[in-house]
């Protein structure tokens, strides 16, 4: 039995260190490299450079009062669509208490003046009509008392426009009333009823009362780098995306490059203008963040591969093409257009060959 146990262990140990050898030498055997491969396919590439900045209306403008005042009343609300001549909003007049008080007191005058002309003229036509006085004498008094009535008149309309902005028994268009001057979406309206607004004249540019764009046609404005605007130039086309917009681009072209450059965080920066192609039925708010990708040159439906897969040798640029199972020779390709991701295939290659990924 004893020796039953010795012959065991002893054929154990034995297999233990076979096993032991066998891994030894399997763990040192250098394992096969199998490389992957890739095949050419047809597609455009587009050679581009990228501008940042925001999609606005091409036409915006600001509507302001030409008459001081407090507002009376808001007709219109952000968002709204309006025609040319719409009303906005009515302004009341808080006159200059000066200026009131001299219209007042010319109207005080003019009625003194025009009823002592009155009394000389009824005067007058009494001696007139009893023959004492000539016609000519009395024309005199007849122009003064008419003069009188005029100037009262006057008088009283200025007064009117002071207190009212307005002549109401001509008919006078009122300049309390802010009306649109253009047809468009109301885009903003910065003022509330109840707050004080200053008219525009040649010393102050006024209070906006309402921002009004047309929003059927926008405009890209951006910046791009110095190192890029040498390479674009107006009328080239743009490939714009909106951010707030998922899956969606539009088509714009290049219609300005600024001839003066500013600095933004050390970098210099030139303004650029695009106008964009709407697409149907898309609301497109203004302000809008979006990105312009400008074309700077493309070609369609062209034999692409990956940048990656190019290998150089001086001047050469070639491939590797599997001839056989993990077997590959060397194929000089001529290259085209790229797009520093994919590049176009000129020549040297076909649509079906394996090529050699780089490891």
């Amino acid at each position: 039995m004893k020796t039953f146990f010795k012959i065991l262990g002893a054929v154990v140990i034995l297999g233990i260190f076979a096993y032991t050898i066998y891994f030894l030498y399997e763990k040192s055997q250098t394992k096969p490299i199998i490389y992957e491969t890739t095949t050419a396919f047809v597609s455009n590439i587009i050679k581009k450079t990228t501008a940042t900045g925001s999609v606005v209306p091409r036409k915006e403008i600001e509507i302001k009062p030409v008459v001081s005042g407090i507002v009376d009343e808001i007709y219109v609300e952000e968002g709204a669509m309006i025609k040319k001549g719409d009303l906005i909003a009515k302004i009341r007049i808080i006159p200059n208490m000066i200026n009131l008080n001299n219209a007042k007191s010319r109207v005080d005058m003019a009625k003194i003046n025009l009823k002592d002309a009155k009394r000389n003229y009824n005067r007058q036509l009494g001696l007139f009509e009893k023959g004492v006085i000539a016609k000519t004498d009395f024309e005199g008094y007849e122009v003064a008392y008419e003069n009188s009535k005029e100037e009262l008149e006057t008088a009283e309309e200025t007064l009117e426009l002071i207190q009212e902005g307005q002549i109401k028994k001509k008919g006078s268009a009122t300049n309390t009333l802010v009306k649109s001057t253009i047809t468009g979406m109301v885009l903003n309206i910065p003022i509330e009823v109840g707050d004080q607004v200053i008219e525009s004249n040649n010393f102050s540019p006024g209070t906006t009362i309402a921002s009004v764009a047309d929003m059927g046609e926008m405009v890209f404005e951006g910046n791009i780098d110095e190192s890029e605007v040498g390479k674009i130039q107006e009328g080239m086309p743009l490939i714009l995306t909106i951010g707030a917009l998922e899956d969606v681009s539009f088509d714009a072209t290049l219609e300005k490059i600024s001839p003066k450059g500013f600095e933004i965080n050390g970098a210099v920066q030139f303004e650029i203008k695009a106008d964009v192609q709407l697409q149907k039925d898309q609301f497109v708010r203004a302000g809008y963040s979006a990105n312009a990708d400008i074309v700077l040159d493309r070609v369609d439906s062209v034999l692409t591969i990956s940048e990656s897969v190019l290998k150089f040798d001086d001047d050469t640029t070639y491939v590797e093409v599997e001839v056989g199972d993990q077997q590959f020779e060397k194929r000089i390709i001529e290259t085209g257009l790229s797009d520093g991701i994919n590049i176009e295939v000129k020549s040297g290659l076909k649509e079906d060959d394996k090529i050699k990924k780089t490891s």
